[in-house]
């Protein structure tokens, strides 16, 4: 029973991971799939005096007051909870020996680190920086001027704060693995509420034009598969005060 348990978060970190690369050559293999998944929500225009091979037209969705102003919430939660959880952590360390729990800790720590690993340094800092996807805004098919490129290409021409991957997606998907830390009776009480803000969130991006469908399937899946890395590193029977 005790190898079991011990194997099971490994096993589930595998099968997120090889799904990411999965989907990741879905993507690339097939790019006409996040043109037609962005199509659905650009508004097409008679272009004045463009170029050859450009269209004309917007996102719709982006002009919308409230949209952007939800949007901006959903940005702000995941580290607004972090702060508390940062709180709430420390909280824990000043308790010693049988008052500590360390199950909460743990959780803590988990939730605070895959945060940082995974949306704050390897989604903004490394992927969006380097790899160069314009966003569907800025390219040819969407009344930009850059030409598309496929998932996981850094032939883009994009220079800063680029559409691979999308960090507002990972930053939704690190919100709905908190679903799995939770405490009953929190967890039955905000399971919806979360997971509905973690699916919303990167919805809004492709319907802003902002990134493509495999930028938020796979920043969303990306916070997944760190989640699940570090809880495979930390799972241990013991309960130490580490």
């Amino acid at each position: 029973m005790a190898a079991s348990h011990g194997t099971a978060p490994a096993r589930r970190f595998i099968g997120l991971l090889c799904l990411w690369w999965g989907l990741l050559a879905l993507f690339n293999v097939f790019p006409e799939i996040d043109i037609y998944a962005s199509t659905h929500f650009f508004v097409q225009e008679i272009c004045a005096n463009a170029a050859i091979g450009k269209f004309c037209g917007h996102f719709p969705y982006r002009q919308e007051t409230y949209l952007a102003l939800l949007r901006t919430l959903f940005l702000r939660l995941p580290y607004a909870i972090a702060l508390m959880m940062l709180w709430r952590l420390a909280a824990c360390y000043w308790h010693y020996e049988a008052t500590f729990n360390a199950v909460r800790a743990r959780a803590f720590k988990v939730a605070l680190a895959s945060l940082i690993i995974g949306p704050v340094i390897l989604v903004n800092f490394v992927l969006k920086a380097y790899w160069g996807r314009p966003r569907p805004y800025q390219t040819l098919d969407f009344g930009g001027h850059l030409d598309f490129v496929q998932a996981g290409s850094m032939a883009g021409k994009c220079m800063a704060n680029c559409s691979f991957i999308s960090g507002e997606a990972a930053g939704a998907g690190w919100v709905f693995c908190l679903i799995f830390l939770l405490p009953q009776p929190a967890r039955t009480a905000l399971a919806l509420p979360l997971a509905a803000i973690s699916f919303l969130a990167p919805a809004m991006r492709v319907a802003f034009g902002a990134h493509y469908l495999s930028d938020v399937v796979l920043g969303w899946l990306s916070s997944a598969v760190i989640f699940a890395g570090f809880l495979a590193l930390t799972d241990s029977p013991q309960g130490k005060k580490i």
